[in-house]
């Protein structure tokens, strides 16, 4: 019988403010590629626009095919208000560098 060998979550590292207080720049998370996003997660983005950017954002809304996510930092967020709805590549559950910590 095989058996499946459990693979290391992704870790991302965060950096700029669009996320302060939440996240702050050199903050590293655990990305859960696997796990459907909900209202209110921190998810891991990407916009058709800026195909080689991604992005931590809030989900806010299920928006056609997409999410409207936000940043939880108006005045240093480029997010769906200004870039439409975003493509989620996974949920962010727990920040764990510096002080590890459950985000939801």
């Amino acid at each position: 019988m095989a058996r499946a060998e459990p693979r290391p979550l992704p870790l991302v590292r965060v950096t700029g403010p669009s996320m302060f207080p939440t996240l702050r720049t050199g903050d590293v998370v655990v990305l859960e590629a696997s796990r459907p996003a909900r209202e209110n997660d921190l998810v891991l983005v990407r916009w058709a626009q800026r195909p080689g950017q991604l992005s931590v954002k809030r989900a806010i809304r299920r928006d056609g095919e997409g999410w409207h996510v936000e940043g939880d930092n108006p005045f240093a967020s480029t997010d769906s208000r200004t870039l439409g709805a975003a493509e989620v590549l996974g949920v962010i559950r727990f920040r764990i560098w510096p002080r590890p910590r459950r985000l939801r």
